[in-house]
């Protein structure tokens, strides 16, 4: 049996399991837990479909680190709810999903799912690290685009994309990057900040897709050698020099702000996973009312461990 270590980008999931998720079931006290009955159903699919030696929760403990907005202050800016000017940023959650992430704790904690997070730094940080000083085979599990900078054949690293549904599950090697954006995945952070990326707040250089920006890093290799050629005034045309050089301000920064950080000095907890006991599962379940999702997890779990 291979190890492998699979990678949760765990915000990323339980967003997903929210909004597909009904919430008509409630837990004793209220509150909706389609969430955390989700994110059970995913962890017990993808354990058993992808068979997974070693788990860990990645976790955002800055959603939007003010390093990244110093630099592109439209960096997420969409999705904050209240500026605190002595902390964090509020993200918009809804508040049935807020009030479930004590559940997911817990739950991540009974079935023995180690949880990693770093200050100042998003999950996305997080797994780069971890994918990156990985001895072993890395799965990372996310619906995160921009995560596609990771994958690397050589050191089987694959990226298990969730953006078309749980159903629908893409693992992404080096070809599929390759077939799907014509760019290896050692370019995808430089395609990334080309193209920009409504949904985080990068604008990306105006009038540059993702069509342009394959073909740039196609004759030029890189972010540097395409400024380098925009500067020089060859291997481009007038029109498309002219958009870079009107984003050279944003290219400064950008990439900065696209590229996963690999190098924190994270505590990394043992992830091997093991068998869940049945009866801190079966509490869990009926104090929070997680009907069979918990002990699915449970099962796939043990039949790993």
């Amino acid at each position: 049996m291979t190890d492998r270590l699979m990678l949760l980008d765990t915000a990323s999931l339980y967003f997903r399991a929210f909004y597909g998720v009904p919430d008509t079931v409630k837990a004793p006290d209220g509150r909706p837990v389609n969430a955390a009955r989700g994110l059970l159903d995913m962890i017990a699919k993808l354990v058993a479909t992808y068979e997974p030696t070693h788990l860990i929760a990645c976790w955002d403990d800055d959603w939007r680190p003010q390093w990244r907005v110093d630099l592109i202050p439209s960096y997420k800016t969409h999705r904050v709810a209240e500026l605190v000017e002595t902390g964090p940023d509020v993200e918009v959650v809804p508040d049935p999903l807020e009030a479930q992430i004590p559940i997911i704790r817990e739950e991540l904690g009974a079935l023995g799912i180690p949880i990693v997070g770093a200050a100042d730094h998003e999950a996305d940080d997080v797994i780069g690290t971890l994918a990156t000083g990985s001895p072993l085979a890395v799965d990372v599990v996310t619906g995160d685009r921009d995560l596609f900078q990771l994958i690397d054949d050589e050191r089987s690293v694959r990226v298990i994309y969730t953006g078309r549904g749980m159903s629908n599950l893409e693992v992404l090697t080096d070809t599929a990057v390759v077939t799907k954006y014509g760019i290896l995945p050692t370019q995808y952070a430089d395609f990334a900040v080309m193209r920009g990326d409504a949904s985080d707040g990068l604008p990306g250089v105006a009038g540059v897709g993702e069509k342009t920006a394959a073909t740039l890093l196609a004759a030029h290799g890189d972010l540097a050698g395409i400024i380098a050629a925009a500067e020089r005034g060859d291997g481009m045309s007038a029109g498309v020099r002219a958009k870079v050089l009107a984003a050279a301000d944003y290219l400064a920064v950008a990439p900065t702000v696209v590229e996963v950080v690999r190098n924190l000095p994270l505590e990394i907890p043992d992830s091997r996973i093991v068998a869940p006991d049945p009866g801190a599962v079966a509490e869990l379940s009926e104090r929070w009312n997680l009907g069979s999702s918990a002990e699915r997890a449970a099962t796939a779990l043990t039949a790993r461990a």
